[in-house]
C-alpha cells in the first residue's frame, strides 16, 4: 500500500484529532484503509482524505453524526440536497428560538403580558389507544410522525373511530440532552384490541388549564414559552398539577397557515376542593409501553377536549 498513512500522518494532513479519527472509525465513517493484525497498527489512504474533508465541512454545518454518514451515501445531488434541507432546518430551529428569546425577555422583565391567554375547560374520561417511548428532542417530530401513523392504521383496520382529537403527553420537559417518556394518544370508542406497540387505557376525566398555539409555533423549541405560559398561571393561583402536560391536535392540522391556531398546550390541574384522578381511572407515574386493555395506573395522561387538537414540541 504505496501510499499508505499512519494514523499520525493522516491526523496531520486531514486536520482531524486522534479521538476524532478513533470517532469516525467507531461510528463506520471513516475506518482505516487497512489494520496490521499483528501489530494493530491503523493506516489510511490517501483517497480516504477527501472522505475526511467532507465529514469535517459536514460537521461544520451542525449536521448529527447520524445524518452524516446518510449523506456520505448519496451520490452528488442528492447529496446537495440532504445538506439544503439540513440548512432549512437549522434556519427553522434558529427562528423558533428567536420567538422563545423574545418570551424569555418578558419573563426577565417582569413583564405579565406575555401574548398568552390561559383559559380553563373540563375534559371527560376517555379510553385512547397509544404508543409510548423515550424520545428526545431531535426525535420528536419522526416519534410523533411515525406512531400517529401507526395508530391511525390500526383504527382503521378495526373499523374504530376517534371520539376525540389526538394529544401526546409529555411525561417530563422534552430536552436536547436527554430522552423522556412520551405518549401519543387517539381517543376511540370503537372495537380495539391492543397489537405490538400499540396500547389501550383510561384517560381520566380532569380539568385543565390551556394555551392556544399557532402552528409556527408549535415546534421545538418554540413551543416551550406557551408551556411556561401555562405553568406559571398554575403557580400563580398555587394549583397542583395533577397529571402530565401534553398538545392537542386540531383536525385543521395539516391544512392550517403558519398563523392559524392549529394545537393547545394543556396541563390538567386540581381544582381547589377537589383530589386528584381517582387510581384506576388514568395514569399514576410513567405508563408501561406494553399494550394493555385495562387502565394503567401510571403517573399522567389527560385526555383533550372534544374539539381540540394539536402540535409537535415538549413539556
Amino acid at each position: 500500500m504505496s501510499d499508505a498513512m499512519t494514523t499520525g500522518e493522516f491526523s496531520a494532513r486531514s486536520n482531524l484529532t486522534m479521538k476524532a479519527l478513533r470517532l469516525y472509525d467507531a461510528k463506520g465513517l471513516l475506518p482505516p484503509a487497512r489494520v496490521d493484525p499483528r501489530t494493530g497498527f491503523r493506516y489510511y489512504s490517501r483517497e480516504q482524505l477527501g472522505l475526511a474533508r467532507r465529514i469535517t465541512l459536514l460537521r461544520a454545518v451542525g449536521m448529527p453524526l447520524s445524518e452524516v454518514a446518510r449523506v456520505l451515501e448519496l451520490d452528488g445531488p442528492a447529496a446537495v440536497r440532504a445538506v439544503s434541507d439540513h440548512w432549512r432546518r437549522l434556519e427553522d430551529e434558529h427562528r423558533a428560538r428567536q420567538s422563545v428569546l423574545a418570551y424569555l425577555r418578558h419573563v426577565f422583565l417582569g413583564d405579565t403580558g406575555n401574548g398568552y391567554e390561559v383559559r380553563e375547560r373540563d375534559v371527560p374520561e376517555q379510553r385512547v389507544a397509544f404508543v409510548q417511548s423515550h424520545v428526545g428532542a431531535g426525535d420528536l417530530a419522526a416519534f410523533i410522525t411515525g406512531a400517529s401513523r401507526d395508530l391511525f392504521a390500526h383504527l382503521t383496520e378495526a373499523g374504530a373511530c376517534l371520539s376525540g382529537p389526538p394529544f401526546t403527553v409529555f411525561h417530563g420537559a422534552v430536552s436536547d440532552d436527554y430522552a423522556v417518556p412520551v405518549e401519543v394518544c387517539l381517543p376511540t370508542d370503537g372495537p380495539l384490541d391492543p397489537r405490538g406497540r400499540i396500547g389501550l387505557r383510561v384517560e381520566p376525566a380532569h380539568r385543565e388549564a390551556y394555551v392556544e398555539v399557532a402552528k409556527g409555533e408549535c415546534a421545538y423549541p418554540a413551543i416551550v414559552a406557551a408551556y411556561d405560559a401555562v405553568r406559571a398561571w398554575l403557580d400563580a393561583r398555587d394549583l397542583a398539577q395533577c397529571l402530565p402536560a401534553r398538545e392537542i391536535y386540531h383536525p385543521s392540522w395539516e391544512t392550517a397557515a403558519p398563523e392559524d391556531h392549529a394545537a393547545d398546550v394543556a396541563f390538567p390541574f386540581t381544582p381547589p376542593g377537589r383530589g386528584r384522578p381517582a387510581p384506576g381511572q388514568g395514569s399514576a407515574g410513567i405508563p408501561s409501553s406494553r399494550p394493555h386493555s385495562s387502565s394503567v395506573t401510571s403517573s399522567s395522561e389527560p385526555e383533550p377536549s372534544t374539539t381540540r387538537s394539536g402540535c409537535s414540541g415538549g413539556s
